[in-house]
């Protein structure tokens, strides 16, 4: 951030600061002399480590954010949230048997869902949280783990329930259920699980490494989804339920690495 950016002034765990305009939440947490020791995680929106409560200056609303991805405002006053306390009930997925039910026995919870859209409207993925748990309810596992697919588990939705649903939790078994039982077997699979076994893979990898970071996202762009034979068409969860937008952010990725 330059030197010559404006100062603006805010409130961080009950003491005000001048930082620079234009930084993440995240960026003017650690400018105002704080050391991340958690909640910093990937720093690029998808590990859901840093939800953040806010109030803008003049509202008394509350705010959620990913600190990460949202920039600091004159006037405003934050907190990050630690966790999202959830209490775990173990299940063996190799046991579980997806009925209508299912979801229900697990989360009995959900059950309490008074479709009030609170944590679709506190979603910072803009995903239909309500939409999935209403599915969970109805016993729909293909719809909940699809409409949740991009959920990053980062529990503010959780946090502004009236009901106390760890929407999170629920969604994370819809799509474990559907992966194993539900979603057709890809093609050739099998065969290619063995053949990265038994190391027939290595010169593909070589190839690959060798290859320029041009070279390589321009496969990437142009890489081809398996087809789902019944239904003749790419099969992507990301594409026919939520964001157009691939989920992965390749040149991040190069830029990291590189």
């Amino acid at each position: 951030m330059s030197e010559q950016a404006p100062l603006i002034t805010m409130q961080l765990m009950g003491k005000n600061y001048r930082v620079p305009a234009g930084l993440t939440l995240m960026a003017a947490i650690e400018y105002a002399g704080y050391k991340l020791v958690r909640g910093a995680g990937c720093r690029g929106g998808f590990c859901g480590s840093c939800p953040t409560l806010y109030r803008r200056e003049g509202n008394h609303r509350i705010f959620t954010a990913l600190a990460c991805q949202t920039l600091v405002e004159d006037g405003m006053c934050l907190v990050q949230m630690p966790f999202v306390p959830l209490i775990t009930r173990p299940y063996d997925l190799y046991t579980i048997t997806p009925q209508a039910n299912t979801l229900l026995q697990h989360f009995p919870e959900i059950a309490g869902c008074v479709a009030c859209n609170t944590c679709t409207r506190s979603c910072p993925q803009g995903l239909p949280v309500m939409d999935y748990i209403q599915a969970s309810l109805r016993g729909d596992i293909e719809r909940a783990a699809l409409l949740s697919f991009d959920c990053i588990s980062c529990g503010i939705c959780s946090s502004r329930c009236p009901a106390d649903i760890k929407h999170y939790a629920v969604g994370l078994l819809a799509r474990r259920l559907y992966g194993k039982y539900i979603t057709p077997n890809a093609p050739d699979l099998a065969e290619r699980v063995a053949a990265i076994e038994t190391g027939d893979v290595t010169a593909e990898l070589d190839t690959l490494m060798a290859l320029s970071a041009t070279e390589l996202r321009s496969r990437y762009e142009q890489r081809t989804f398996e087809v789902v034979a019944e239904q003749e068409d790419p099969y992507s969860a990301t594409r026919s339920y939520n964001s157009a937008m691939d989920p992965v952010d390749y040149q991040d990725e190069l830029e990291v690495s590189g």
